[in-house]
Parts: C-alpha cells; sequence; structure tokens
C-alpha cells in the first residue's frame, strides 16, 4: 500500500513539475522570442586559447599513455597554421583498439585541423584514445607556440 502510494506521489509530483515548466515564459523583452534558438552552456572543459599563429616546423608531441596503449602525434606547421597531423604511435594490439586507430582517430585530426587547437571533443567510444590523441597534441602545440 505504501508503494502505491509513493508512485503515485512521485507520478503526481512530475507531472506538477513538468506543467510547471511547460508552463513557464520569460516576461515580454526578457528573453528569446517563441521559435528563437537558446544557446546552451558548453559541457566541456576549456583549456587555454589556441595562439593565433605557430612557429613554422615539425612539433613532436609526447607520448600518452592509457589503458589501451600509446598515442604519439606530429603536426606539421607551414604558414604559421596546422598544416598536417601525424599520428606517430596508435594502439592497436586488439581489434577494438586497431577499429579506434583507423576509423576514430582521423575524425580527431580532421576536428583539430579544423579548430587549430586541441581543445576538441573525443569520440564517443574512443574516449580513452581521444584524450591522450589530445595530450600529445598539446604538446606539440606548445612546442610550436614556443618556439618563436
Amino acid at each position: 500500500m505504501n508503494q502505491r502510494f509513493a508512485r503515485a506521489s512521485s507520478t503526481a509530483g512530475a507531472a506538477v513539475a513538468v506543467a510547471t515548466l511547460v508552463g513557464c515564459q520569460a516576461a515580454p523583452g526578457n528573453g528569446p522570442s517563441a521559435g528563437q534558438e537558446v544557446p546552451l552552456p558548453s559541457a566541456s572543459v576549456s583549456k587555454s586559447a589556441a595562439p593565433t599563429s605557430f612557429v613554422d616546423g615539425t612539433y613532436m608531441g609526447d607520448a600518452s599513455t592509457n589503458p589501451r596503449g600509446i598515442v604519439q602525434v606530429e603536426i606539421v606547421v607551414a604558414n604559421q597554421r596546422i598544416s598536417d597531423i601525424h599520428i606517430v604511435q596508435c594502439p592497436s594490439d586488439a581489434q577494438r583498439s586497431e577499429q579506434i586507430c583507423t576509423k576514430d582517430v582521423p575524425v580527431l585530426v580532421s576536428r583539430s585541423l579544423a579548430a587549430q587547437s586541441a581543445n576538441i571533443d573525443a569520440v564517443s567510444g574512443a574516449t580513452f584514445t581521444s584524450n591522450s590523441y589530445k595530450q600529445s597534441l598539446q604538446s606539440a602545440i606548445d612546442q610550436a607556440a614556443q618556439s618563436g
């Protein structure tokens, strides 16, 4: 009997909360108008901003170890921008690790080149490798930024 009451109370409470939220509106002039998108705060942790330019050259990132293995990258900087990222080491001892290195790491490379930064989103399902990639990339970026 008590379980039924608790379940009913919980359901009723949830319904009231939803009804309250559905009925919420900003006062006129205080917020977005109907149909306007509202930007959500970023869930990612922001790192230091990427430098506006790098010193041309080739820079080897530190090797970063994770439970799947070692990840290490090398960046090529041309015209003061990261022009290429080479994967020097990537775990390949297990089938899943090999899949991550052939399928998911190229996504990380693409994101990094677009952002000119290691401050990118990880690939879902490849968290260990993504984090190691970003650490190695950041160390190479730090070298390219300090070379000047």
